[in-house]
């Protein structure tokens, strides 16, 4: 009260509301304070509870500080001391069971060295062998103890490789036994004499003389597995058994096996007999090669191998052993050696191959019953079976081989060429249906049509033949090549056809690169052979024109389609004896103007040394044509004969024209010898047109020698301005209409006349009315 008065007292302004609110929030402090002092007294019990509890704790914290210390200083002392011991006592066992070890596998290594000896004395090679591999892998297993070596295992070592080599040898002592080879002296081991002379022996032992006479053949060549040196001395066999036996009965067709059984050894010997054909067939070559292997089964080989030799594991025999050797190399000179051979030439003999394939089949067969094989298909059998693509291989290697020896052989030896030549080939079969119903076509249009012709002009039969010339032999051998070749790919398989066909191309390639580059001295120097290489390119592509059409529907269909077709080479070839020929041409021009650059320029013919040499100058050329008229004589056709020498003689008569016309000064009597020079040009020239042997049938190109020479007019026209006077000469002009003006210019003839007359009033009214 005394509170709520002095509040109210402080306050002054307090209304009753203010009064009856604050009263309010005043008794409600009053039940706050109440709850606090209950709690309090029932938090007290707790407070005091965990002071004990502290207190409690506080005991035990130095309770444990003492066990603490007593531990460092007592029994962590005495726990030192024992895991010390226990280390040492580890280390201790340790070392004990190391030694030990060692120990036992030092015993394990003496057993072994010991049971070795009783094998090896008994002759129970297989168990000698793996005694001593024990022996070898408790070696081994000891000198892998690193950080415990001992000298002893030097010893060791030497011991077991002693006794490894003395086992060794006694087994190739054995072996040497089981398979004797009796060789000649001779180093060429592998010829047909030293083979007749050859021998192996396989020694053979009978069960009961099992234990006296020696080991099987099991025995040995089981311990030589085990002691690794199978393969070696499997090896060696093969490549003796490839060398003396195998080989030369693939190679030599006369050599025959024969065999001879006794008591206690199987002999292996060889015979010569006169063979019935030159190569052995592969049916004989596979019975010889199998009798060989049947006695080395029978013999020798038949033996498992109980040790696994390789990681193939047990369960291996020697024969597989053996095959695996030999078999690549065997294989390939069977193939190399026999069935390359027995491919067949002409696909007429196809059919027949089937024996040698089945032939082979067996062969294989017969192998894998040995199992010398194994079950896949070898490289023999697949090349036996691929007869078609060998066949065309083969073919077409023998096409190219024979088109290059044609190509390489001599070009003089010539034959005659006439527009009815033709190459020798067998009638070609008949198109097919659908080339006869276009035949039949064409042939209804042009019975049709013929009245329309009859009454026309026809061409001639040979309008589109080659003219007669002479080609070398071996150049139409090879175009009756190409047509037998091609021929030959008619009736032949789609694949062989294609690469028979391209072989033949092929041909031709190979004469286009061959030919100029192997005779190119002799084209170069001989105008003859020149003349023939020119006949020779151009007969080829004569005939390259039509060939593809020729067989164009008889080949396989994939070059039916415009592939089979030898036009695109045509244009190489006439342009290959178009240069050769031309190169020679040009050398010839060479040689005549270098022979009349002798003739002192045709100038001062009054001095006789002057006109001795310009007359030796035109008989040397004179006698050059004639040599060569008479080189090409036969040769080359008649109209590329008569422009080869028309040409060249033009060549001549064109230089003489030229070195008179540059005259300044001609006398009367270099007019005179100057004619007479010009005379024999006229009257020999014509002589060296002889392209026929029969001389009254080349009266008719020597007459028309005008027509091949191009300057013959001009030169007869400057023969006559040599003898003719002013008027003559202006006459011959006839005001730029005559013959004169038709081969002289204006300019040439007023040379001439101011070179040959004297400056008087009449040269100068000539010299006016040429213009």
């Amino acid at each position: 009260g005394s509170l709520v008065a002095a509040v109210l007292a402080h306050s002054g302004r307090l209304d009753k509301e203010d009064l009856g609110t604050r009263i309010g929030r005043l008794s409600r402090r009053g039940e706050v304070c109440a709850m606090i002092n209950k709690k309090y007294n029932e938090f007290l019990p707790s407070v005091q509870s965990a002071e004990e509890l502290v207190s409690q704790v506080e005991g035990l914290c130095s309770n444990i500080d003492l066990l603490k210390a007593g531990i460092e200083t007592e029994v962590q002392r005495d726990l030192n001391v024992a895991v010390a011991e226990f280390t040492e006592l580890k280390q201790q066992l340790e070392r004990d069971t190391l030694v030990l070890s060692i120990l036992k596998k030092l015993q394990e290594f003496d057993i072994a060295i010991k049971e070795y000896n009783t094998a090896l004395l008994e002759k129970k090679y297989v168990a000698a062998a793996q005694h001593l591999e024990t022996a070898r892998s408790s070696l081994r297993l000891l000198e892998s103890r690193k950080g415990f070596e001992l000298n002893i295992l030097k010893a060791l070592s030497t011991e077991l490789t002693v006794q490894t080599q003395n086992m060794l040898y006694r087994l190739g002592e054995e072996w040497q036994k089981l398979a004797v080879w009796k060789l000649p002296p001779s180093k060429e081991s592998s010829s047909l004499e030293s083979v007749v002379h050859s021998e192996l022996h396989l020694h053979t032992v009978s069960s009961k003389e099992e234990e006296i006479a020696g080991p099987p053949v099991a025995s040995v060549l089981q311990a030589f597995a085990v002691l690794g040196e199978l393969h070696t001395k499997l090896k060696i066999f093969g490549q003796l058994l490839l060398k003396h036996i195998l080989k030369p009965l693939i190679l030599y067709p006369s050599l025959q096996p024969c065999t001879e059984e006794q008591s206690d050894v199987f002999i292996l010997r060889f015979k010569s007999e006169e063979p019935s054909l030159d190569q052995s067939s592969p049916m004989e070559v596979f019975d010889k090669i199998k009798l060989i292997f049947e006695v080395l089964h029978r013999y020798l080989l038949n033996v498992p191998l109980e040790q696994p030799v390789t990681d193939k594991g047990c369960g291996v025999t020697l024969a597989e052993l053996l095959g695996d050797m030999i078999w690549e190399e065997l294989s390939d000179c069977l193939i190399q050696n026999c069935l390359v051979n027995s491919i067949p030439t002409s696909s007429s003999k196809l059919e027949q191959y089937i024996e040698v394939i089945k032939s082979t089949e067996e062969f294989e067969e017969a192998l894998k019953n040995m199992q010398f094989l194994k079950g896949d298909t070898t490289d023999l059998l697949k090349y036996a079976r691929n007869v078609n693509c060998h066949f065309a291989n083969k073919k077409c290697q023998d096409v190219i081989v024979a088109a290059r020896n044609l190509m390489t052989s001599e070009i003089h030896n010539t034959v005659k060429i006439t527009p009815d030549s033709c190459v020798a080939l067998p009638r070609l079969p008949d198109p097919g249906a659908g080339d006869q119903s276009k035949t039949s076509k064409a042939s209804e249009l042009l019975h049709n049509d013929v009245v329309n012709l009859e009454n026309r002009t026809k061409l001639s039969q040979y309008t589109f033949s080659l003219p007669t010339c002479r080609i070398s032999s071996s150049v139409e051998k090879l175009m009756e090549l190409a047509y037998q070749t091609l021929l030959e790919a008619t009736s032949s398989t789609d694949q062989c056809c294609i690469q028979l066909f391209y072989s033949v191309r092929n041909i031709f390639q190979l004469f286009y690169d061959v030919v100029p580059m192997y005779h190119k001295e002799n084209l170069q120097k001989l105008p003859q052979l020149a003349a023939i290489h020119h006949n020779n390119c151009m007969y080829i592509a004569h005939h390259l024109l039509t060939l593809g059409h020729q067989f164009r529907y008889r080949l396989t269909n994939v070059l039916c389609d415009g592939a089979a077709t030898f036009v695109d080479m045509v244009p190489g070839f006439r342009r290959l004896g178009m240069e050769c020929f031309l190169a020679q041409m040009r050398v010839q021009k060479g040689e005549i103007l270098e022979r009349l650059s002798s003739a002192r320029n045709f100038s001062n013919m009054d001095d006789e040394e002057n006109y001795c040499a310009a007359n030796k100058a035109i008989r040397q050329v004179l006698h050059q044509l004639k040599r060569l008229g008479k080189v090409w004589q036969d040769v080359l056709p008649v109209n590329v004969y008569c422009k080869a020498m028309g040409t060249l003689l033009n060549t001549a008569l064109t230089e003489i024209v030229t070195r008179i016309a540059a005259l300044e000064d001609i006398s009367a009597e270099d007019a005179d010898r100057l004619y007479s020079l010009c005379r024999t040009m006229v009257e020999e020239g014509p002589q060296v047109f002889t392209p026929l042997p029969e001389e009254d049938k080349n009266k008719k190109y020597q007459e028309e020698v005008p027509v091949y020479v191009q300057k013959w007019m001009t030169f007869k026209e400057l023969m006559i301005i040599l003898q003719a006077n002013l008027q003559e000469i202006v006459d011959q002009w006839a005001d730029g209409k005559g013959p004169l003006a038709a081969e002289f210019s204006a300019a040439e003839v007023k040379s001439l006349i101011r070179a040959l007359f004297q400056n008087t009033e009449r040269r100068a009214a000539a010299l006016a009315k040429i213009k």
